[in-house]
């Protein structure tokens, strides 16, 4: 991927890794246009970022998806890239006497059917240019799981497949697929107490790590800064005290972030 010229589409614009993405790409001299739910929280990232353009999304509405695509391809025709961004990521409680599917089920919907469901709606634009990227972010809880967060580390392994799945169906065309593997970070994702978690990458640092990465290796097809290498590689490499650190450290992630 070229990181500057492009015309670029990131869900989740509104705060977080994707804002940080969104300035960081702005910065570069690409056109970026920003969706989320909240407009209030896309205007100030679009007041604090002349240039960088608006449109309301519900990722979980399959309707919202394709009225989104049709604007693109009216407002927007020099659309050549989607950051797969808009995630959520809520404890579980798998041990109570009735569990409650719907966390489940608001994980799949945003974590996974929406960036399939926004990739299909978008193939048609994207192939259509000269070259193309699909960025889906994942996270390093797909290669080692977060025991309290079961269906959001099940949605990040499956951003994995379907990255893989796809890069190798698109071989043949102008689309690449880069998949975005974030260690744990500090956003607000889990809970405010998140953005200044000092166990937590600082945001700035993942972000500048992510964007050498993508300036200096235009073919890589997973980007790593080196905070997610033993969660990417811990399985494969028999990092058995990592993955036994990890796991203890799931019930103080759990304390931290409890509501």
């Amino acid at each position: 991927m070229q990181t500057t010229g492009n015309t670029i589409l990131i869900t989740g614009g509104g705060s977080g890794i994707g804002r940080a993405l969104a300035e960081a790409f702005h910065q570069r001299g690409n056109q970026v246009i920003i969706a989320g739910r909240r407009q209030a929280a896309l205007d100030a990232v679009a007041q604090a970022n002349p240039g960088i353009r608006t449109v309301t999304l519900d990722v979980r509405d399959a309707q919202d998806i394709q009225r989104l695509a049709a604007r693109m391809a009216a407002d927007f025709p020099a659309l050549n890239a989607v950051v797969n961004n808009a995630g959520i990521m809520r404890l579980e409680n798998w041990r109570a006497a009735d569990i409650d599917l719907a966390t489940a089920q608001a994980t799949i919907e945003t974590n996974l059917l929406a960036p399939i469901r926004l990739t299909a709606a978008l193939l048609p634009q994207l192939r259509r240019q000269p070259r193309a990227t699909v960025l889906n972010v994942s996270s390093g809880l797909a290669f080692l799981t977060m025991a309290h967060t079961p269906a959001y580390s099940a949605t990040k392994a499956a951003i994995h497949a379907f990255s893989d799945a796809l890069r190798y169906q698109l071989k043949d065309t102008g689309v690449d697929v880069i998949e975005i593997v974030p260690p744990y970070v500090q956003t607000g994702l889990m809970s405010p107490k998140q953005a200044t978690d000092p166990h937590a990458m600082p945001l700035a640092g993942f972000i500048d790590e992510v964007m050498h990465i993508l300036d200096t290796q235009p073919h890589v097809r997973e980007v790593l800064v080196q905070r997610v290498l033993p969660l990417r590689f811990a399985a494969q490499q028999g990092h058995q005290g990592y993955i036994e650190q990890f796991t203890a450290y799931n019930d103080q992630f759990s304390a931290l972030h409890a509501l």
